[in-house]
Order: structure tokens, then C-alpha cells, then sequence
């Protein structure tokens, strides 16, 4: 999405054009014939004086009055004091040369201070405004109103003023405002704005859904069962618009730098132009020196491009639909080096599906044998089976054939016996096999085995387990390629974690966890580890809040909707995309590594011109570089925070186990 200036963008970019036009006409034409010799005569510095500060107004008048405002609230030691104190004296420098038949240099460097200056701030603005956008985007989905059935009329009221029970009616086109289940009429849902997913939801009778969405096809009727202020995009909303008040520790930091910092170079300079003035009475040179040294002492580099490159990298992750609570957790997740994942949800599917059938030869045979036993149930190993069935078919049917006139009767604990008279097919474990005397191969495959026999004689098997979800294996490589280690938590049997564990490529695992028992293996990994170690857990944001809340870094995924995920994480991966980590593990390497650059070049290049200015072996426009043009360098650094990143290749994983 292309970035539009604003009105008062472009206004003030007018500005900085025709003052930057005025000025070099103006120097060019003093540098060529010397305006103030021109003229001749003891007052002839006046026309450049006029000259020049009408440049210096145009470019300045407001620096100039958030001055004097600043100063009336106590607030005097910012850039815009500074950059006053350091102009106005140069233009009483020149003004003095001038007075004294001396050439009056000086106007020039005092506006090309506050020009350049000007310049930089715009970049600033331009750079917090394009990522401000980024993480505006989200602000789309705020509703603007509800209509509310109210004794059987529509009305149309505020979001917040609809309580939980009432009935809103949605038309297509419209937002959902709140969060509630459809209890009349079938549509489709554009969530687009919420997850990033381009493909509409299918929505009918019963089905939950989430504010923030819109209705695209048909009127709906929603029950709403959470008020505003409690509701999804009340607090998607409040997440993004609170993202900027959790300042990390290199934030902190230079803040208190730039408090301690400021006071101390303006003091330094009054000392460099009193104490050496007093010595030489060349009282006009080392004002002249205390004036470079102030303007480049300006910290605008510092607390300009740091929030600023923060700032940029959660707009560049919002970008991707990943929210991520504030600077300081953008910091930690940088340090991030223990990876510790749910299973359930998280990198697996969550659902059950065929993953073998032995012997292969006879696939579909034995699908449809399963099929015919498992008609009516609805037991997910069932409904696995089912929709195995159903997918191999082809050709859009759903049903099977052969299915009518079993009678299929449950055998507690062991499976099912489907019989019409003339065929019997049994389907179950190993204890339904051996009650019935079949002889059957045993299966090695890891997973919930289901045995299939027909009249008697064995006819396979079916392996049933929860998928992997495909972008998985691409994830955990990309992770352990980081040099990270990767933890896997699950409640499953040391046998499926092990094979789970193997597919996903994760380090290590933690098998037959009861749901407490999460909390404490977290635990145990944040007190194992060093220092300099931080543990990032990711769950599904449902079951997994304790420990979100507990890791040093809790990223909840697919988590819209659940109030439980929002509230205790400090990332959120609002698309169902696990892909979305290693994604944002590269934009906080990114953002830190920006300012790590902004702080060392920052310091080095202002500390050797400090000095320099100090000696007298610079000018005014060197300091103007070491104050904003450094500010410009590291205003554009950061902004490169903001900008594109490629999604990694994804390693296929196998269906099978």
C-alpha cells in the first residue's frame, strides 16, 4: 500500500521546497559578489541580514515558538531551544562582525541550521507517519454502528450501548460490531482485516462470530454474547493503539541519557565560550565555537531514530497481521533463544486424519469396508475415516453405495460390527480382532491403528493421527537454523510425541502432559536457563494463558476471538500461520540490529565533532552535518525497519507417518 502525504505533509514540504530555493539563490549570489560590499557603507550587512532572515523566518517560525512555549512550561533544554540558542546567536555574531566593519559571515550557517533541521524533522514525520499507517490499517475494522432488534423494530445505536442477549441484524457490506453467534440466515465473511486471509468464512445458524469482520453475501442475525469494551475489536484496537507505551530498555535508556546528556553540553558550552574568551578576548571566535559545539550537540539522532526504528518494526509486523504489544517485548523476542510449543493447535492441526493405509494395494477397499462400519458415529476417529472416504471418492459424492442395509452394532471399548445378513465387517483395535479370532498383521505405524476384517478374513489397516500442520517443519528449520532450541509440549503418549517431535524437527519434547503440568515443565526451563537466555512460548491462546503469561515472551497464534490469548500474550499471531514467528523473529532482528547502528554511529560521529568544534577545527556546517545530517542517516536507517520481508520457502512435510 502506497503512501499518500498528508495535507499538512505536503504543506510543510512547500515550505521546506521555497525557503530551500531562496536560500540558495541568496547564498549563491553572496558567495559570488558579497551582498553586504555591494551595497557598501557601514550598514552594508543590513541586505543580507534581511535577506537571510527571511529565509530564516519562513523555515523557523515555528522551532522559534515552540521555544518560547517550552520554555514557559519548564521544558527549555529540547532541540528547539537549542537549535534557537545556536542560530540567534550566529545571527548576533554576524550582526556584530557586520557593526564592527567586519564581514558579516554568519547569516548563512544560522538558516541552513534551522533548514536542515527542518528537513530532518519532515523525514521523521514521514518515517513515523508510513508506519503509523501500517499499524493503522487495523483501525479499519472499528464499527461505527449496531443495529440493534428492539420490540421488533431496527434501531441503530452505538456498539456500546448494545447489551449481552440482544439480537443485531448485520447487512452485507456492513461490519460486524460485536462478537456473538448467527442465529438467522447463512453468509460469507470477509476476516480479511482481522487475519490476513483472502478467502471468505462460510457462516450459518449457530456459528460464532467475531466482530471486526464483514458480512459480504447475506443479512444476518447475530446474538451477541459480549458487550464492546469486552469484545474482540475492542481489544485488538486497544493493543494497537497502547503498542507504543511499553518502552523497551534502549528506549529507557536513551531517555535518561538525553535528560543527563543535554545539560551537560550546554554547560560545556558556556564554558567553552567564557573561560577561553576570558584567556584570549577573542571573544567572538569561541562564541562562535560554543555555537558549532551546541548545534551539534543536539541528541536528535538519538531520541528521534530509536523510538523511531521500535516504532517501525511493529508497524512492519502489523503489516503481516502479527501484533505485537509494545518495543520492549520486540526486544526480548529479539533475545528469544528457547523455543517452547503446544502441540494441539499449535503445530499440529488439531484434528484427526488418515495418515496410512496398509496395505496400500488395497486402499480403497478398505476405506470403503471402514466406511461402511463407521456410518452413523461421531467419533472424530470416525469422522476421519468418513472424510478420508469421502475425499477419495472424488466426482463431489459424499456418500457411500454400499452403506444401506448394515446394521452396525458398538462393541464397547473395541470398535464396531457392521452386518446385513449376507456381509460382515468388523473395525476396530486389536482387542476386536482377537474377540473375533481373526488373524491380522500388526501394525508398526504410530498413531490411533484401526483393524479392518471382512467376513471373517483380515482385510488392512488404518492409521489415524493429528496432522501436522504444513508450514511446521519449515518453521522449526528456520528456528534451529537461528541457532534457537526448540521445545515440544504434549499430553500424547512418549511413542506419538517421539514421532511428532521427529517430523516437526523439533530439539526436544515433553510427553504425557496433563494441562498443569505445562505450567510446571515452563517453569523448569525458565529456571534452567542462563542469563542471557529468554524462553518464548507459543500456544493456541485457548488452554495455554498460564503459560503465556509465565514465559518470558508468550505468542498466542490463531487467536482471534479468544480474550484469553489477547490478555496474557505479548505477541499475537492473528492469522492461524505459525509461519508468522520466524517472520517476526526477523523483523526484531532487523529493528535492533537498526538501532544498535543509530546508537554507535550516532555517538561516534557527534563525539569527533564535538571535539573538533571545540579546537576550532570546524565550522558551523560541519556541525549542521553532525546534528542533522546524522539525524537524517539514521531517520532513513530506521525507516528501512518498515519494508518488505520475503516468506521463507516452506519444507513439505509427509502425510504419512
Amino acid at each position: 500500500m502506497k503512501y499518500v502525504l498528508s495535507k499538512k505533509e505536503q504543506k510543510n514540504l512547500l515550505r521546506i521546497i521555497i525557503a530551500l530555493c531562496a536560500f540558495a539563490i541568496i547564498f549563491a549570489v553572496d558567495k559570488s559578489i558579497n551582498l553586504a560590499a555591494a551595497v557598501g557603507g557601514s550598514l552594508g550587512w543590513l541586505l543580507p541580514f534581511f535577506l537571510y532572515l527571511g529565509v530564516y523566518l519562513t523555515i523557523g517560525y515555528d522551532v522559534l515558538w515552540n521555544a518560547v512555549r517550552h520554555i514557559g512550561r519548564g521544558q527549555f533544554l529540547d532541540e528547539n531551544f537549542l537549535m534557537c540558542i545556536a542560530t540567534l546567536g550566529a545571527f548576533a555574531l554576524a550582526i556584530t562582525r557586520g557593526i564592527g566593519g567586519l564581514d558579516a559571515e554568519g547569516f548563512d550557517e544560522a538558516c541552513a541550521v534551522l533548514l536542515f533541521y527542518q528537513v530532518g524533522e519532515f523525514f521523521q514525520n514521514y518515517a513515523a507517519s508510513k508506519s503509523r499507517k501500517s499499524i493503522s490499517a487495523l483501525m479499519d475494522i472499528r464499527p461505527d454502528s449496531a443495529n440493534v432488534i428492539r420490540d421488533g423494530a431496527v434501531q441503530t445505536v452505538d456498539p456500546s450501548e448494545v447489551g449481552i442477549g440482544e439480537t443485531i441484524l448485520v447487512n452485507p457490506g456492513e461490519r460486524i460490531p460485536l462478537d456473538g453467534v448467527c442465529v438467522k440466515g447463512t453468509s460469507s465473511l470477509d476476516t480479511k482485516a482481522l487475519t490476513g486471509e483472502s478467502l471468505p468464512r462460510a457462516i450459518e445458524t449457530g456459528l460464532p462470530v467475531i466482530s471486526g469482520s464483514v458480512n459480504l453475501t447475506s443479512q444476518i442475525e447475530v446474538r451477541v454474547e459480549k458487550e464492546f469494551y469486552d469484545s474482540t475489536v475492542s481489544k485488538i484496537l486497544d493493543l494497537v493503539e497502547n503498542a507504543s507505551d511499553k518502552k523497551s530498555k534502549t528506549e529507557n535508556f536513551i531517555t535518561k541519557f538525553a535528560k543527563y546528556y543535554t545539560p551537560v553540553v550546554v554547560a560545556l558550552a558556556i564554558l567553552l565560550a567564557i573561560i577561553p574568551g576570558a584567556v584570549t578576548r577573542e571573544w567572538a571566535v569561541w562564541g562562535y565555537r560554543a555555537l558549532s559545539f551546541l548545534v551539534v550537540s543536539c541528541p536528535c539522532a538519538l531520541v528521534i531514530s530509536i523510538p523511531l526504528s521500535f516504532f517501525a518494526g511493529i508497524g512492519a509486523a502489523s503489516k503481516y497481521h502479527i501484533l505485537i504489544k509494545g518495543s520492549d517485548y520486540l526486544e526480548r523476542f529479539d533475545k528469544a533463544n528457547i523455543f517452547v510449543f503446544d502441540k494441539t493447535g499449535t503445530l499440529t492441526k488439531g484434528n484427526f486424519a488418515v495418515v496410512d493405509v496398509c496395505p496400500a494395494e488395497r486402499r480403497n477397499e478398505i476405506l470403503e469396508l471402514a466406511r461402511i462400519a463407521e456410518q452413523g458415529s461421531s467419533h472424530p476417529i470416525a469422522l476421519s475415516i468418513i472424510s478420508e472416504y469421502n475425499n477419495q471418492v472424488g466426482d463431489g459424492e459424499t456418500e457411500c453405495d454400499k452403506c444401506d442395509g448394515f446394521t452396525v452394532t458398538d462393541i464397547s471399548g473395541k470398535g464396531v460390527l457392521a452386518t446385513n445378513g449376507a456381509t460382515e465387517i468388523l473395525c476396530g483395535n486389536e482387542k476386536l480382532m482377537n474377540e473375533f479370532g481373526i488373524t491380522f498383521v500388526k501394525s508398526d505405524k504410530v498413531g490411533t491403528v484401526v483393524y479392518v476384517a471382512q467376513d471373517g478374513q483380515f482385510a488392512g489397516s488404518v492409521t489415524i493421527a493429528d496432522e501436522l500442520k504444513e508450514e511446521t517443519p519449515s518453521v522449526i528449520k528456520q528456528l534451529n537454523d537461528m541457532g534457537a532450541r526448540t521445545v515440544m509440549l504434549t499430553g500424547d503418549n512418549d511413542e506419538v510425541a517421539g514421532e511428532i517431535a521427529r517430523r516437526a524437527g523439533v530439539s526436544e519434547y515433553r510427553a504425557s502432559l496433563l494441562p498443569a503440568d505445562k505450567v510446571d515443565e515452563a517453569e523448569k526451563l525458565i529456571a534452567g536457563k542462563n542469563k542471557k537466555d529468554y524462553v518464548c512460548f507459543t500456544g493456541d491462546g485457548i488452554n495455554d494463558a498460564p503459560v503465556l503469561m509465565r514465559s518470558d515472551i508468550g505468542v498466542a497464534m490463531g487467536a482471534i476471538g479468544s480474550d484469553a490469548a489477547i490478555e496474557a500474550a505479548d505477541i499475537v499471531l492473528m492469522k492461524d500461520d505459525l509461519s508468522g514467528l520466524p517472520l517476526a523473529k526477523r523483523i526484531a532482528r532487523k529493528t535492533m540490529r537498526v538501532v544498535y547502528q543509530n546508537i554507535v554511529f550516532s555517538l561516534v560521529i557527534k563525539a569527533a565533532i564535538l571535539i573538533l568544534s571545540a579546537v576550532g577545527l570546524t565550522n558551523m556546517w560541519i556541525a549542521v552535518f553532525g546534528d542533522v545530517g546524522v539525524a537524517v542517516i539514521a531517520i532513513l536507517n530506521a525507516m528501512r525497519v518498515n519494508g518488505k520481508y520475503k516468506a521463507q520457502k516452506q519444507i513439505k512435510c509427509k502425510s504419512a507417518l
